[in-house]
C-alpha cells in the first residue's frame, strides 16, 4: 500500500464542510443498533458478516450510511475482537469525504472516541507508471486501526488488507478491475462489500448480482428499494429532520411526488428507486431495430486461448493459427459471392476484451450485408495478424479495410496498411471521428441498409451504443459479460461501424487482388502446411 506524504494534517477538531444528512438522529447517549436509529434494512445489511456481500439499492435508502457505522465498529475493535483496517472506494472524491465524516461521527457518538479526520496526499499510480497525488481522507482509532477513503484506481487497491467497500460500483470506470484487485484480501481474512444503484443491464455490477443469484459466485446479495425504505420508516425520519407531521396520507403523497418528478422516464425511475436495471439510458438503437437487421445465416467464428499459448514455441503457435483458419474459416470463405466487393472493420483487443472482425459484402442494392464475423480473445499479436492476412487474401474483390489504430491496435493496423496499401484506413477512435461517422452507421439500421449476425453477443454490443454527451459510441469503461462469461465492450459494434465507414469511401473498381510470390498458390501452400507442428490435443481445443 502506498504511504502518505510528510506533513499530513492531524487535527482532532477537524471538520469538513457540508451537511451530514441523518447524523442528527444519533444522540450522544444513544446506542445506535439497539435504539432504532437504523431502519430494518440497514440493520439487516450490518448483521450480514459474509466475506463477500453485495447490495443493489434504490436511491437514499441509507446503505452507505449503515456501512459507515459497520466500518467504524470494525476499526474501533481490538484485534482479538475482530478489529481490522477498513477502506472505502467511492466513484467520486466527494463520496469519500462524506463517508469519512460519517465514520468520524460514529466514532464519537458510539465509541466515545474523538475520531481524527486526516486529509492527506495519496500516491495515485497511473497506467503509464507516473504518480499523481490526490486528496484522500481517513480516521484513526485507539485500537490502531483506521478507515480510509481511497481512489478507485485498481492499481492502488492491490496489497490492501482489511475490509473494503466499493460504493456505487456500477458507476466506476472499470468495476471488474476493482473487484479483481480486492479479491486478494480474502486470503488473509479480509472482506469485500459491493454497494450500488443500477446503471443498466449491460453493466458489470448487474452481472455480479445476476451471477450471485445463479450461484456462479459466492456473494451474498441484498436488495433494498426506495419503497422498502419508506416501509421501514424513511419518511418518518424525513419528517423528524424537517419538522413535519407524519401521516399515512402525507407519506403516500410524498412518494408519489418523488416518482412523478421522473416524468415519462419510467425506466429511469424504476432503476433509480426500485433497483430494476434498465436497458442503457440513452441507447441509440432499440433491440427491436437491431434484431430486425440480424440475419441467422451469418456465421460467427470465435477463437479464445489461455495465457499459456503465448509461451509456446513459434512454430507451434503458427501451426495452431493455420489449423484454426483452415478448419474454421476456409469453408465459410469459399461460399462468399465472388462477384461482390467486400470490406472489413477491425476493433482490436489483446486480452481484456476481444478483437472483432466484421466483414461486409456490398450488394448491387447498396445494402451492406454482414457475411462473416471473426472474434479472437487472448490471441497473440502475430497470430491475430496472420488470421487477418488469411481472411484478406481470400475475400473476393477486397475493396478496403478500416482498423482501430488506437493503443495496441496500431500494430495490426500498420501491418494491414503495409500489406494492402491505400485501401486500408488506420483509424484513431477519437470523439471527432465518432461525431463524423457513428450516426451514419446507426441510421443504416433504421433505413435497413445494413445487416449483422443474429448472435446474442453481437446484438448486445449494438445495444451498448449510447449518446455519450452528443457523440454516439460505447462509453469508456462500459463493460458487460458475454454469453461465454468473458468481458465485452461493444466490440462487434465498433467493428461494424468501422466496416460501414470504409464501405462509404472511394473504393477501387475491382478490389484488391493478392499478389502471388511463389509457385505454390495460397490455397496449395496452406494445405501443404496445414496441421504441421501442432499438438493433436491443442488442435482439438481450437
Amino acid at each position: 500500500m502506498t504511504k502518505a506524504l510528510e506533513g499530513i494534517s492531524r487535527d482532532p477538531e477537524a471538520k469538513l464542510p457540508g451537511d451530514l444528512p441523518g447524523v442528527s438522529l444519533i444522540k450522544q447517549d444513544q446506542e445506535a443498533l439497539r435504539d432504532g436509529v437504523f431502519m430494518a434494512h440497514q440493520k439487516s445489511w450490518i448483521e450480514d458478516t459474509s466475506a463477500l456481500k453485495a447490495c443493489e439499492k434504490g436511491r437514499r435508502t441509507g446503505i452507505t450510511y449503515a456501512e459507515a457505522a459497520d466500518q467504524a465498529t470494525i476499526a474501533a475493535a481490538e484485534k482479538g475482537q475482530g478489529g481490522n483496517n477498513c477502506f472505502y472506494i467511492g466513484d467520486t472524491k466527494e463520496k469519500g469525504k462524506e463517508f469519512i465524516r460519517y465514520v468520524a461521527h460514529f466514532a464519537k457518538v458510539m465509541f466515545q472516541e474523538l475520531g481524527e479526520i486526516e486529509e492527506f496526499d495519496f500516491e495515485d499510480l497511473q497506467d503509464d507508471g507516473t504518480i499523481e497525488y490526490i486528496t484522500a481522507y481517513r480516521v484513526g482509532f485507539k485500537s490502531g486501526y483506521r478507515v480510509e477513503a481511497l481512489s478507485s484506481n485498481p492499481s492502488n487497491i492491490r496489497g490492501l488488507q482489511g475490509v473494503v467497500c466499493i460504493d456505487e460500483a456500477a458507476f466506476h470506470r472499470d468495476v471488474n478491475e476493482v473487484l479483481d484487485a480486492v479479491m486478494a484480501l480474502l486470503i488473509w481474512g479480509g472482506k469485500v462489500r459491493v454497494i450500488s444503484t443500477h446503471n443498466g443491464l449491460l453493466n458489470a455490477f448487474n452481472d455480479l448480482v445476476t451471477d450471485a443469484r445463479a450461484r456462479k459466485n459466492p456473494f451474498s446479495v441484498h436488495r433494498y428499494t426506495f419503497t422498502d425504505a419508506i416501509k421501514n420508516g424513511l419518511y418518518k425520519r424525513v419528517c423528524l429532520m424537517r419538522g413535519l407531521t407524519w401521516s399515512p396520507e402525507a407519506e403516500k403523497k410524498w412518494e408519489a411526488e418523488i416518482r412523478a418528478a421522473y416524468g415519462p422516464r419510467t425506466s429511469k425511475m424504476r432503476q433509480e428507486l426500485d433497483a430494476v436495471p434498465s436497458d442503457a439510458e440513452g441507447s441509440v438503437l432499440s433491440r427491436v431495430i437491431i434484431e430486425r437487421a440480424a440475419k441467422k445465416d451469418v456465421p460467427v467464428v470465435r477463437w479464445s486461448l489461455n495465457d499459456d499459448f503465448k509461451t509456446l514455441e513459434k512454430h507451434v503457435r503458427e501451426a495452431a493459427q493455420r489449423h484454426f483458419c483452415e478448419s474454421k474459416l476456409r469453408p465459410i470463405l469459399r461460399k462468399l459471392n465472388k462477384n461482390r466487393l467486400h470490406v472489413f472493420g477491425v476493433d482490436f483487443a489483446r486480452k481484456g476484451d476481444r478483437t472483432s472482425i466484421m466483414i461486409f459484402e456490398i450488394g448491387h442494392d447498396l445494402v451492406r450485408r454482414c457475411v462473416m464475423v471473426v472474434e479472437m480473445h487472448n490471441v497473440t499479436f502475430d497470430q491475430q495478424r496472420d488470421v487477418l492476412f488469411y481472411l484478406g487474401k481470400r475475400l473476393p474483390k477486397l475493396a478496403g479495410g478500416a482498423l482501430d489504430a488506437t493503443g495496441n491496435g496500431a500494430y495490426l493496423a500498420e501491418a494491414a496498411a503495409q500489406k494492402w496499401g491505400e485501401i486500408i484506413h488506420e483509424i484513431h477512435l477519437t470523439t471527432k471521428w465518432y461525431s463524423e461517422n457513428a450516426t451514419a452507421y446507426t441510421e443504416a439500421f433504421n433505413d435497413e441498409t445494413v445487416t449483422i449476425a443474429a448472435d446474442e453477443d453481437i446484438v448486445r454490443d449494438h445495444q451498448a451504443l449510447q449518446y455519450d454527451g452528443e457523440v454516439i459510441r460505447v462509453p469508456v469503461g462500459y463493460t458487460y459479460k458475454g454469453t461465454d462469461g468473458l468481458q465485452r465492450h461493444g466490440d462487434s459494434a465498433v467493428a461494424g461501424m468501422l466496416a460501414y465507414y470504409i464501405s462509404r469511401q472511394e473504393l477501387p473498381a475491382y478490389g484488391y487482388e493478392a499478389q502471388r510470390t511463389s509457385a505454390l498458390t495460397d490455397d496449395r501452400r496452406d494445405r501443404h502446411s496445414y496441421g504441421q507442428g501442432i499438438d493433436p490435443d491443442l488442435r482439438g481445443t481450437l
